[in-house]
């Protein structure tokens, strides 16, 4: 087989079919970009587990004067100071407790302040008002439970809080923002599946001629497809491509500049660089196998050979 000819016929196709083969590769970008979105983001998701679960504490609230009113477990009033010795005795005796940090009514006052101090609830507010605590750090932030059944129903314990739950909203946000990419991107899959085959009949279709020649010159049918397979391989190859530059000037333009959110939300934990890279062969193999795949299953219907 000449490769003189098949690339020949590949630029012929090409050219012929200018707008069709435009509309394949915008598509393909859009729908492989949003692929590698969808890969990204759920890495980011596990990074940012990985990182603030490794961080999150255990805390346990005491009740204070206020708590008595409000509170079902603070009937009998604020806790005291051999309530508070006894509950610190026990954490010390637990394996599976890795540090214990107190944390006065001040102390919360003055953290509650630094974070929402602007706020019209945080200037009504006294120290007093603020609960005691332990910040307890666990050998394994996922047995959370081990912590609150020992200590939920303590004289003088307000709530046993697992700090992960404040996390859980917004990794459950993250993961439905990429259940959404998902969706839209296999929309766009759909989308540039139907042009290809689309392309590969007005191809094979505006070639029949020559096409009929080559069977009576006794061309075989692999010989014939080809050139169509070719055609919609670089086709997607060039859409997949642009999709890797749309995630790398994603990845540049939101993280470390422009929005520059890695110095505005130095609290978030963002994937490197090193993920992204991993994740553009696999945008550029689908780039190239799919239109090829898509294109051969087409030939056996509108090429017969």
């Amino acid at each position: 087989m000449r490769a003189q000819f098949i690339f020949s016929e590949i630029g012929v196709g090409l050219r012929r079919n200018l707008t069709m083969t435009f509309a394949v590769v915008v598509s393909v970008a859009l729908s492989l970009a949003l692929f590698g979105s969808a890969l990204l983001l759920n890495k980011q998701v596990d990074v940012m587990k990985g990182y603030w679960y490794d961080k999150v504490n255990v805390s346990i609230f005491f009740c204070n004067k206020a708590d008595q009113e409000t509170s079902k477990n603070c009937g009998k009033g604020a806790v005291t100071k051999q309530q508070k010795d006894v509950i610190k005795a026990d954490l010390d005796k637990m394996p599976l407790v890795e540090t214990v940090t107190y944390e006065s009514s001040q102390e919360a006052y003055k953290h509650y302040k630094e974070q929402f101090g602007d706020s019209l609830l945080a200037s009504s507010l006294t120290p007093d008002q603020m609960q005691e605590s332990y910040r307890i750090k666990l050998t394994d932030p996922t047995k959370y439970e081990v912590v609150a059944s020992a200590f939920a129903d303590r004289p003088g314990v307000q709530e046993v809080q697992d700090q992960r739950n404040l996390l859980k909203n917004l990794f459950e946000l993250l993961r439905n923002l990429n259940f959404a990419a998902v969706f839209i991107m296999a929309l766009m899959l759909v989308v540039a599946l139907m042009l290809i085959v689309n392309t590969v009949r007005v191809s094979a279709f505006s070639r029949r001629r020559e096409t009929g020649i080559m069977r009576l010159v006794g061309a075989s049918s692999l010989y014939i497809q080809v050139p169509f397979i070719m055609e919609a391989a670089v086709a997607g190859l060039l859409g997949a491509g642009l999709a890797c530059v749309l995630l790398v000037a994603g990845r540049y333009f939101m993280i470390d500049n422009g929005m520059n959110l890695a110095e505005k939300l130095p609290l978030i934990n963002f994937i490197g660089w090193d993920q992204v890279i991993r994740v553009l062969p696999l945008v550029l193999a689908v780039g190239l196998l799919m239109p090829a795949v898509a294109a051969f299953v087409a030939l056996r219907k509108y090429l017969k050979v």
